[in-house]
């Protein structure tokens, strides 16, 4: 019987897990391991928000002292930010030297008006609008000179 899981060239299984270390240990991965590591701190966080405010808060970046939230309304950036003393407390409680709470407010992401537009028919009025423009267009120039718009 054969084994199903697909192999490597050298023999060894192939697993996203395998690919990831082998990402990661390229200078490229830099900016994986930084997500990855901003992912951890989040998770860590979030049983430190006030319950209601977790969903709508994520932590997005730590650098130079700073801790950055991003929360979708305003309303939640008014909240997290008088939880500010906590979070700041919390995060030196697990290494980080932290001394500023920043907290952005992201905009709702929303389809466009024209990716819900049907097209609609047009009115005898409009129609008879735009084919006297078009009919205008096609007359000749009542002053004889060639030159077209």
């Amino acid at each position: 019987m054969s084994d199903s899981k697909p192999r490597s060239p050298k023999g060894h299984p192939s697993t996203p897990k395998a690919a990831l270390d082998a990402l990661l240990s390229e200078p490229a991965g830099g900016p994986i391991r930084r997500a990855l590591w901003l992912d951890e701190l989040d998770q860590r966080f979030r049983p430190l928000l006030p319950p209601s405010l977790a969903a709508h808060a994520r932590l997005a970046n730590y650098e130079r002292g700073r801790l950055v939230f991003v929360v979708d309304a305003p309303v939640w950036r008014a909240k997290l930010r008088l939880a500010a003393p906590e979070l700041l407390d919390a995060a030196r409680s697990i290494g980080l030297d932290a001394a500023e709470l920043i907290v952005k407010t992201t905009t709702p992401v929303t389809a466009s008006p024209q990716s819900d537009r049907q097209a609609k028919p047009i009115s005898a009025t409009a129609l008879q609008a735009l084919q006297a423009a078009l009919a205008s267009l096609k007359e000749p120039d009542p002053s004889g000179s060639k030159d077209t718009p």
